[in-house]
């Protein structure tokens, strides 16, 4: 039975969820002060994603900061006690911070957990090649793409290049000024009567997305002359040869730095947002806090975009490993107070949510939708259909997150991926769910998610930051 003090408020303009503080934008509350923060935060930001374009630029970058705020490896520390800051770099893919809590870790832990991969185009092992006097690069796309939207960008090539003789060569090329940039063409508009009449995923083949990088031949070499000097510019430039294709890893990104967007600079445009936006304020949230009572982690990870799998994905026991080898430094490891640590832990999957856009207003529904500028996202559960491979959180949880944000001023808002039956998407939520912890899917809404170029609002990148230190303070 319905008591009165569950039936809504009818006397109020709208109903609850319209008026409540929640559903308002965050730009109108914000102080002078509290402006400058949010557009101080950006800049941080902005030349975060510009420097960092791969799972490997981020890691490293991640490891650099956390080390200027005092964090110490923890393969190379004896012992950790309460109030100590460590990391754990997994294969320089995979990142896990750590500020050890006062209580015992089989209390559980506070965790934030994003990833650091983002959709991209990768060159095959075997990737260069010459064709009527061209040289190109065969590639292999990687994650969830409109592959159209690639062609006829300027690009950039980021990665490493792994020798025999166990030296490392980093390659960076058409970020600087002075750089060429590289791209995939596209057929032009005069003859593609053929092309204009296929859908839009097969506009582009896979196959066809090969990236266009020289076309003057090498002076007295006959055959391949143009592939040849392709192979004399990077044999002076980065000291390899053709060969050690094989052992590298290459990545085909979108050339430039982020930008404000908007005339009111109130967005940001950048390349991976999904998920660096989250990455980079988790890890932010996580740099604030000097002591906690329970211990925080920010755990940022490698190959959601495919599945979690592999050494530095979620699906890895590296995590897991992590954990014992810190509670083993704690003395306090066991098998049990292990698996306790896990179960009683918190999470927040720091992952971005697709923002309502007014110009394609039929995918979504609208009273479940994220919108810019009304704070940092939670989705109950992502999934597809049916909430097909989801992960559902608890009532219970939620009802303490909302505690949590209302208490430290956080803007929020839920949100589903948009209308059912419409698609849908996932996280990283389910795979630590499996250890019977509370998880509930959270981030920052972004507009052109996957695309070459993504958009996000300053002032929801700054409610996720101060979102996620509100769970590691309160929860």
């Amino acid at each position: 039975m319905v008591t009165d003090k569950t039936k809504p408020n009818t006397d109020k303009k709208g109903t609850d969820l319209e008026n409540h503080e929640s559903n308002k934008n965050a730009w109108n509350k914000y102080t002078d002060a509290q402006l400058a923060s949010v557009f101080e935060l950006s800049e941080g930001y902005k030349k975060f994603i510009s420097d960092c374009k791969t799972e490997r630029e981020c890691a490293l970058e991640v490891i650099r900061q956390a080390e200027a705020e005092g964090y110490k490896d923890l393969m190379k520390v004896d012992s950790v006690k309460p109030g100590d800051k460590v990391y754990y770099n997994n294969m320089d893919k995979a990142v896990a911070l750590f500020l050890v809590g006062s209580e015992p870790l089989e209390k559980g832990m506070k965790l934030l957990g994003a990833h650091i991969d983002s959709p991209r185009i990768d060159l095959k092992q075997v990737p260069l090649y010459e064709d009527t006097e061209m040289a190109l690069f065969d590639t292999h796309y990687y994650g969830g793409i409109k592959k159209y939207q690639w062609v006829t960008l300027p690009l950039a090539i980021h990665g490493v290049v792994c020798k025999k003789d166990g030296t490392t060569v980093n390659v960076v090329i058409g970020e600087d000024d002075s750089d060429p940039v590289v791209g995939i063409t596209d057929l032009l508009v005069h003859l593609s009567a053929d092309q204009m009449d296929k859908k839009a995923a097969k506009v582009i083949e896979g196959e066809d997305l090969n990236v266009l990088i020289g076309s003057q031949p090498l002076k007295g070499k006959e055959k391949e002359a143009v592939k040849a000097n392709i192979l004399k510019l990077l044999k002076e430039k980065y000291d390899f040869e053709e060969a050690d294709f094989l052992s590298a890893e290459l990545e085909v990104v979108p050339a430039g730095k982020a930008r404000d967007f908007g005339i009111d600079r109130s967005m940001v445009m950048g390349y991976g947002q999904d998920d660096r936006v989250c990455s980079y304020t988790s890890m932010k949230a996580l740099f604030e806090l000097e002591s906690i009572d329970r211990t925080a982690v920010c755990i940022l990870v490698d190959k959601e975009e495919v599945g979690s799998i592999g050494a530095t994905g979620m699906h890895s026991k590296f995590f897991e490993n992590a954990v014992a080898e810190l509670m083993d430094k704690l003395g306090q490891y066991s098998e049990i107070k292990l698996r306790r640590a896990f179960q009683n832990s918190h999470m927040l999957s720091s992952d971005v949510s697709a923002a309502f856009d007014p110009n394609y207003p039929a995918v979504m529904e609208k009273k479940n939708s994220a919108y810019f500028g009304r704070g940092i996202v939670f989705n109950k559960y992502t999934g597809s259909r049916g909430k097909g491979g989801c992960n559902d959180a608890n009532p219970e949880y939620i009802a303490k997150l909302r505690a949590a944000m209302e208490a430290h001023g956080v803007n929020y808002q839920t949100a589903e991926l948009g209308k059912v039956d419409q698609g849908g998407g996932g996280t990283i939520a389910y795979i630590m769910a499996q250890y019977n912890m509370e998880v509930i899917d959270s981030g920052v809404a972004v507009l052109n998610m996957h695309a070459p170029w993504e958009i996000t609002s300053k002032a929801d990148i700054y409610e996720a930051k101060e979102g996620y230190v509100a769970f590691l303070k309160q929860l």
